[in-house]
């Protein structure tokens, strides 16, 4: 599928205007959108792709002879071979799910209720969205495992001196870790916490939902056990996402859940299971949005990710200047590896009044915990505003935001 954009260079004004949504208006005024964190913008290409399955060849996968079937089955198993080219894996490695939570719950229900038992230890970080903390803390209600909790430090970075104090005992079977924060930016040394999880016998997962969209991604160089994403955050549509686990270990899983295209055969004594990846994708797909997430991976494999990721980093040097102008603004984190992600606080007023009076100015940013309650909490807030950056985020975007909080603080006096 050709898309809008070739290998001549970042352009953003040109990538602005593959997406529709940029040229709307809200309350009169220019939409300023710095929320791509908690799910990215469309280009045309992702909802021509979309529309172009609806209204030429849309049929269910996998189950029928027609024209339609084969043509719509093509197209969607297409779509995971560009996922593993994304990734650098095999296809039969690509698991598609809902969203990467739905990813890390399969692996929390099918590998930890199989493969660890009671006594057994998960680690994860204090910087862990709840879809990296919630699973865990119910395998181990359910199951017995022991979950522990590795400490970051005052620039928001692991804390690598904590994790070995956690590992130290030889209980840990799994490192469960993000790859880069939502909340702090942080990325985290995977390659290195691949190698030092393997050193110690235990397997790794990480949760590349912010990652994926940044920076170019290879598990086979990371040494990746399990690694996760969803759709929406990389300029797909929501309802798809992506595990990947190594072909060995899906083979050790049982399924996540019964029903159809997960099965090898079936009688009324018993069932036995297809070869993953099918296993774990019971019942009808979502087919369109699975051809979406295709579109999405060549539009940014056509921008580039060195370009992606040079991008942002401009972005967020020039945001993490300006707003250190700002008398009261104080940005959370200060990791030396960090992506396009910027939360902060005002003194005096609440993050939801920020959000509130920004969006009255057209400037749409996250205001909350950022489903990572606990590390609120550990940073000693209740509550932050966030701003975060995709491809079609502008100097000029950040200078209104700036803008925006100092009217903000004229408010508040």
């Amino acid at each position: 599928m050709s898309v809008a954009i070739e290998r001549i260079g970042f352009d953003v004004e040109r990538i602005r205007a593959d997406f529709p949504i940029l040229a709307e208006r809200v309350h009169g005024r220019k939409l300023v959108f710095l929320d791509s964190a908690a799910s990215a913008q469309k280009p045309r290409a992702v909802i021509d792709a979309m529309v172009r399955t609806m209204e030429t060849r849309y049929a269910n996968v996998h189950r029928g002879l027609h024209w339609m079937s084969e043509r719509c089955s093509d197209d969607y198993e297409g779509a995971r071979d560009k996922v593993a080219a994304f990734l650098n894996a095999a296809r039969e490695e690509i698991v598609f799910v809902r969203n990467a939570t739905e990813a890390i719950n399969l692996v929390a229900h099918s590998y930890g209720r199989t493969v660890l038992q009671p006594g057994d230890a998960v680690v994860v970080s204090e910087m862990e969205h709840h879809a990296n903390l919630v699973p865990w803390q119910m395998l181990r209600d359910s199951h017995g495992i022991e979950l522990r909790i590795a400490k970051i430090t005052e620039a928001g970075e692991l804390d690598f001196h904590d994790l070995e104090r956690n590992f130290a005992d030889g209980r840990v079977r799994l490192l469960a870790i993000t790859h880069m924060s939502n909340v702090l930016g942080t990325y985290t040394p995977v390659e290195r916490l691949a190698a030092f999880a393997h050193a110690y016998g235990a397997r790794i997962l990480l949760d590349g939902a912010q990652a994926a969209v940044h920076r170019a991604v290879d598990v086979r160089a990371i040494d990746a056990d399990f690694y996760v994403f969803s759709g929406h955050k990389l300029y797909g549509p929501s309802g798809i996402g992506v595990l990947y686990g190594k072909r060995e270990l899906l083979e050790a899983m049982p399924p996540f859940l019964g029903g159809g295209d997960m099965i090898r055969s079936v009688s009324y004594e018993k069932s036995s299971w297809a070869e993953p990846p099918y296993r774990f994708e019971a019942g009808t797909p979502a087919i369109i949005e699975t051809i979406g997430l295709g579109a999405a991976i060549d539009y940014v494999n056509a921008i580039g990710f060195e370009a992606i990721a040079a991008h942002e980093r401009s972005l967020t040097d020039h945001a993490l200047a300006v707003l250190s102008d700002i008398d009261g603004l104080h940005v959370l984190g200060r990791a030396q590896d960090r992506g396009g992600v910027v939360a902060f606080t005002l003194d005096g007023v609440h993050a939801h009044d920020v959000a509130t009076l920004l969006d009255k100015q057209g400037i749409a940013v996250r205001a909350g915990h950022h489903c990572a309650e606990p590390l609120t909490r550990r940073l000693g807030q209740d509550s932050t505003a966030r701003a975060s950056f995709g491809v079609y985020t502008t100097h000029g975007e950040i200078d209104a935001l700036v803008s925006g909080l100092r009217r903000v603080k004229q408010v508040f006096g």
